[in-house]
């Protein structure tokens, strides 16, 4: 296959396709809330439960998805698993109960949680050294592409189209992926017959699912509910517990030696890191642009293209200078990147412009697009195609687990700021319930009751704890340059490597 230059990057293109609808279906479902609240009957807990089923069953497969590709054929289980989302979405926009769509909602988690690391444990088969650090940068990409055009795609299906147009989307791009991955992707395997890891299944499983679970919930209640709390500390105790069994079994569902390489290790967790930040970025700058700044869903995403062309010139960048620079410099420099767009966007006003937002979102999209798919390549590097499936799905988790704390953790601290900032006065006690959930919620309630005060209040109270929220991921994008300089290797990346490949 290696041979075959220009086969490998039409799989690879082939594979960005289902990459694509993964990301789209992340962010096009949030637009067609409404219409699904009033066309189902769906509850404010149902829709919730739309949204987060897709992310549990997610984090909760990623694991095991990676090992039974290693064991049984990385084709075969992408193939099934491009199936089991195109037949999934086909089942959401035909849904008529929030119930069915729910169910549906978790089979499109189950054949994601398979295509995401599958299609990178394709990568270290395929590829290696600078086509392998180009070919991440692609497949990273694609990730986020889905961010600012899912909003744009799903405003324009909505006002065309019934609702179950932002799931009908995916089917030509799983098509796509089907016939292309089906007649131009050799299969590939572990030549190791390993044992399933039973116990470690159910522990990583359990673990990462609880986890998850309780972080959703803190999210939508408190960090004071308790079923949130007995569900992150059931879900930490067994993920321990994972790692614990790890270190005893004879054979393991992942390679704790993998954690010896310093690549694999800080290339994780600086990707972790990275996306931690991301996610800070996305998680805030939709409610500034909607709620503060009274864009509509469409005009939202827009406005986030510059963050996506940031990301581009930055991965161009990276590919450019990363033999000369090497991995360690290229990851701090965007660090750096990244914590100067976030340390901009940390002064935000209210009466701040569109035209700043673009600025600093830029900066932070070039350090994202120089730091992320550097930091993912650095840790894929490490895997042998005998484990790359399990690798690249322990790769997955991380940068998930580390989403899923940072939408969390930073959401609490801009909820938190946000309240303690707002100036309610003598307003009725309806009015300051509703104005104390959330951006959206204080705006709607200043328009009812017409108070302008209050509608000042909660944008100035919004951006002063966006402005904490940023400055939070600054910090921790810090962290990370200090962490690349210090922990990363100081050769340069590799241009090819000893490592078998097999195909």
């Amino acid at each position: 296959m290696e041979g075959n230059g220009k086969r490998k990057w039409w799989v690879l293109g082939s594979l960005t396709f289902g990459i694509l609808a993964i990301s789209l279906d992340m962010t096009i479902l949030n637009v067609a809330l409404p219409t699904l609240a009033e066309e189902l009957q769906a509850s404010t807990g149902a829709l919730q439960w739309i949204i987060d089923s897709y992310t549990l069953v997610l984090a909760a497969i990623l694991l095991p998805a990676g090992m039974l590709g290693d064991r049984y054929g990385r084709k075969k289980f992408l193939l099934a698993a491009l199936i089991v989302f195109g037949l999934a979405s086909a089942g959401c926009a035909l849904a008529d109960s929030s119930a069915q769509l729910i169910a549906m909602r978790c089979l499109l988690g189950l054949g994601a949680a398979f295509i995401m690391p599958l299609s990178m444990s394709i990568l270290p088969v395929l590829f290696e050294g600078e086509e392998r650090t180009k070919a991440m940068m692609i497949w990273t990409m694609a990730n986020m592409f889905g961010i600012p055009i899912g909003p744009i795609l799903g405003g324009w299906l909505l006002k065309h189209y019934d609702w179950g147009s932002v799931f009908l989307i995916n089917l030509p791009l799983v098509a796509v992926a089907l016939l292309a991955v089906g007649m131009l992707l050799p299969e590939s395997r572990s030549s190791s017959a390993r044992r399933p890891d039973f116990p470690g299944i159910l522990t990583s499983s359990l673990g990462l699912g609880g986890f998850t679970y309780g972080i959703i919930r803190a999210g939508e209640t408190s960090w004071s509910d308790p079923l949130a709390l007995l569900a992150i500390a059931a879900g930490m105790a067994l993920l321990l517990v994972f790692v614990l069994w790890q270190r005893r079994a004879s054979q393991p569902l992942i390679e704790l030696d993998l954690f010896r390489s310093s690549r694999f290790t800080w290339g994780a967790i600086l990707s972790t890191m990275a996306n931690f930040a991301m996610f800070g970025i996305i998680f805030a700058l939709p409610q500034f642009f909607q709620a503060v700044q009274g864009a509509d869903p469409l005009t939202t995403g827009l406005r986030l293209l510059p963050l996506i062309g940031g990301v581009i010139l930055g991965a161009k960048a990276a590919q450019s200078l990363l033999a000369r620079a090497g991995t360690r410099t290229m990851i701090a420099c965007g660090f750096a990147a990244l914590t100067a767009g976030l340390a901009a966007g940390a002064l935000t006003t209210a009466d701040s412009g569109f035209g700043f937002a673009a600025v600093w979102t830029t900066v932070a999209g070039i350090g994202l697009g120089m730091a992320l798919p550097t930091s993912m390549d650095a840790a894929l590097g490490e895997l042998t195609a005998e484990r790359s499936g399990v690798g690249s799905a322990l790769i997955t988790a991380l940068r998930q687990f580390g989403g899923s704390l940072g939408v969390a953790l930073l959401g609490a601290a801009l909820n938190a700021t946000y309240r303690s900032r707002l100036a309610l006065g003598d307003l009725p006690e309806a009015a300051v319930e509703k104005a104390q959930k959330s951006v959206a919620a204080g705006m709607a309630a200043a328009r009812a009751v017409g108070s302008e005060p209050l509608l000042q209040s909660v944008k100035h109270s919004f951006t002063g704890g966006m402005g904490v929220m940023l400055g939070l991921c600054g910090g921790i994008t810090l962290l990370g340059i200090a962490m690349a300089l210090a922990f990363l290797p100081k050769q340069s990346a590799r241009l090819g490597t000893a490592r078998e490949r097999s195909v």
